[in-house]
């Protein structure tokens, strides 16, 4: 549901007015900055895993909306089209990722939930004793959620932080925090859940994860790791949109 309102940005708000969003392109900043920034920190206070995934979910796609309005910025700055094309095809891919990251994230907190009906971080701890081979992927998602470079993850937020830097290096150093704060909620999280002792009788008795679950587990996994070693396929389709859509936004409609 989150990439509807930044398929709404590309689609509607972008082409069809781009005066209006050039002129309100601070206000979608400023917000976006605040998702990436204070959502994080609300991201660390979490102690249900859904909640602490939704949250990070929202610092991300905060990074979407930062690349679709930074280009009116760079724009300004006189750098020509290609760090606004860069920032909209990190804005993309960094949509395309969320969407493979964020569902694999909630599957894995699915898959404990059905074992232990609870989503509380407290409630977990040494599922890696009782159940490797997910512990294995809730780690590689962890990880790609924290923008590890290789995955996902990592490719859509460098794109557009790199095309910040041509607009304000203060917007490209706010945005680049979500490199700590992302690194710190996700690593709290499994640190807790995940490693160190046995917590209690019922993480004791945990059963791995059957081929069903390892199937959809993997194929994800897939998906994260081949976007993040190779995102040229991508990038690729997205240039002739990216172009017309260019076109529009440096041509007044009034």
């Amino acid at each position: 549901m989150l990439k509807i309102g930044g398929y709404g940005f590309l689609r509607f708000s972008l082409p069809i007015t781009p005066d209006a969003s050039a002129e309100l392109d601070w206000l979608i900043i400023t917000m976006s900055l605040t998702a990436v920034v204070y959502i994080g920190f609300v991201a660390l206070v979490q102690r249900d895993m859904k909640k602490l995934i939704a949250y990070s979910s929202i610092a991300h796609m905060g990074f979407v909306t930062l690349g679709f309005f930074i280009v009116f910025r760079i724009f300004d700055s006189g750098l020509g089209d290609q760090g606004a094309a860069l920032a909209l095809e990190g804005g993309m891919v960094q949509m395309v990722s969320h969407g493979f990251i964020s569902g694999a994230m909630f599957l894995c907190v699915g898959v404990l939930y059905d074992r232990m009906h609870s989503r509380q971080i407290s409630d977990y701890g040494g599922v890696a004793n009782t159940m490797p081979v997910f512990a294995a992927f809730m780690v590689f998602f962890a990880m790609a959620n924290a923008g590890l470079p290789g995955t996902s993850g990592f490719v859509g937020e460098f794109m557009v932080i790199l095309a910040s830097f041509k607009a304000s290096f203060w917007i490209a150093f706010l945005a680049a925090t979500t490199l700590i704060l992302g690194a710190a909620y996700t690593l709290w999280m499994i640190k807790r859940v995940i490693y160190g002792d046995i917590a209690n009788d019922n993480v004791r008795v945990l059963n791995d994860i059957n081929k069903r679950e390892f199937l959809f587990l993997a194929l994800l996994a897939l998906a994260v790791l081949g976007l993040g070693l190779w995102p040229d396929p991508l990038v690729e389709v997205m240039h002739p949109t990216i172009d017309n859509l260019l076109n529009h936004i440096a041509n007044s409609k009034i």
